[in-house]
């Protein structure tokens, strides 16, 4: 067979359930509730113009040449500015530029991950991530999460009886739970990453989503008092809060892995997009992302509470769902134990996309959950999103 010519880690590597979705979500009169794809409407046209405007006019030449693999000098430092508005003490020297956040996880499980390690995600978890870490051959082990998110108790447990090389969480507003780690855990969960030796890749793309005045501490803003500054990697990115079509995201490594992040960067891509580094440096000049980020939270927040107040009107004695503080997901459960793989069918015919919980897990899914993006969809849609979801019924 032809397939025998592939190399044996993507034999069994399986395609994103979401982005088959898409193809659904496309369909003339479909509804979707699936991609976790920003409102394109609230994207700052006036503001990427100017900063656009501003990369062709001042810095033409150096757009389109080759960069250096770190990244834009001056958007490092811009950034080592933003993480410490999130509570970040970092050098800018620190910072690596990447593709995106979906880029740095690659990046980190190459640099990380032997054929065999074991790495510890949440249950359920992002899906992108578990192919990730099964494209470097990982063994992939979960532990439950609550409203507080991660059950770090279970972690504790869990390392304190076998090695672990990494554990991954996405802390704040999760993808797909849309939990939030609490104060007490996130402490503990740096605790135990500097006792048992375990690194934490903490993804965070969706924090400056906030639909409450609740500040979240990013994991790494406990490294310095807690004593684990080598233990904690971050990444987040600029597609939830200005574009994703630029693909640019960073990531902030201790010093020892520096090095070989920056290696792999070079051996993948060379270096993220000049052009869209300095489109992304130019816009953080005009002082813009602020009220950006704001617009976008109150856009977000006025779609869930309607989404969830519609939810709640006309599903609320079959399906349950988390409450999230912020973020793009709503994660749901049928409570009669209904299959949502098999569901979707249905749905699809009525002209509504979601996607199944089961893709969210590494081993043993929960087939009766559901997770459903709010952010896209226009009011009146929400609204009939959910009359089509109850017709399906």
């Amino acid at each position: 067979m032809t397939t025998q010519k592939l190399a044996s880690s993507v034999q069994g590597l399986q395609s994103s359930a979401i982005r088959e979705l898409l193809k659904h979500s496309k369909m003339p009169g479909v509804i979707s509730l699936g991609g976790g794809i920003p409102n394109p409407e609230l994207f700052d046209h006036e503001g990427l113009k100017m900063a656009a405007d501003a990369v062709l006019s001042t810095h033409f030449g150096e757009a389109f040449q080759y960069g250096l693999s770190e990244g834009y000098p001056a958007l490092r430092e811009a950034i080592q500015q933003l993480s410490a508005d999130r509570g970040i003490q970092c050098a800018a020297d620190d910072v690596v530029i990447t593709s995106g956040s979906q880029q740095s996880l690659d990046i980190l499980a190459r640099a990380l991950i032997n054929p065999g390690d074991t790495v510890i995600v949440e249950r359920p978890t992002y899906l992108a991530a578990l192919q990730v870490f099964s494209l470097a051959q990982a063994n992939i082990e979960s532990v439950g999460t609550d409203g507080e998110g991660m059950i770090v108790d279970e972690l504790e447990a869990r390392v304190a009886n076998k090695p672990v090389k990494a554990v991954y969480i996405v802390p704040t507003f999760g993808n797909p739970g849309g939990v939030t780690l609490s104060e007490a855990r996130r402490k503990k969960l740096v605790e135990l990453s500097k006792r048992y030796d375990f690194v934490i890749i903490e993804d965070d793309p969706y924090s400056e989503i906030n639909y409450t005045d609740e500040v979240f501490r990013p994991l790494m803003a406990h490294a310095k008092a807690i004593g684990n500054q080598d233990n904690i990697v971050y990444t987040s990115t600029f597609s939830k809060i200005l574009s994703p079509g630029t693909r640019v995201g960073w990531v902030i490594v201790p010093e020892w892995l520096k090095r070989a992040v920056v290696n792999l960067k070079q051996t993948t891509d060379l270096h993220t997009s000049t052009l869209s580094q300095l489109m992304t440096y130019e816009y953080l000049k005009t002082g813009r992302l602020p009220g950006q980020i704001a617009m976008i939270r109150d856009a977000y927040r006025h779609k869930y509470q309607l989404f969830a107040s519609e939810l709640e009107a006309e599903l609320g004695d079959v399906l349950s769902f988390h409450k999230p503080k912020g973020g793009m997901f709503l994660w749901a459960k049928m409570n009669n134990g209904l299959n949502t793989t098999r569901w979707l069918e249905k749905t699809l015919s009525n002209g509504v996309v979601y996607v199944p919980g089961e893709f969210f897990y590494c081993n043993d899914p929960d087939y009766a959950t559901l997770r459903m993006s709010f952010v896209t969809a226009t009011d009146d849609q929400l609204k009939e999103a959910v009359k089509r979801l109850k017709a399906s019924l």
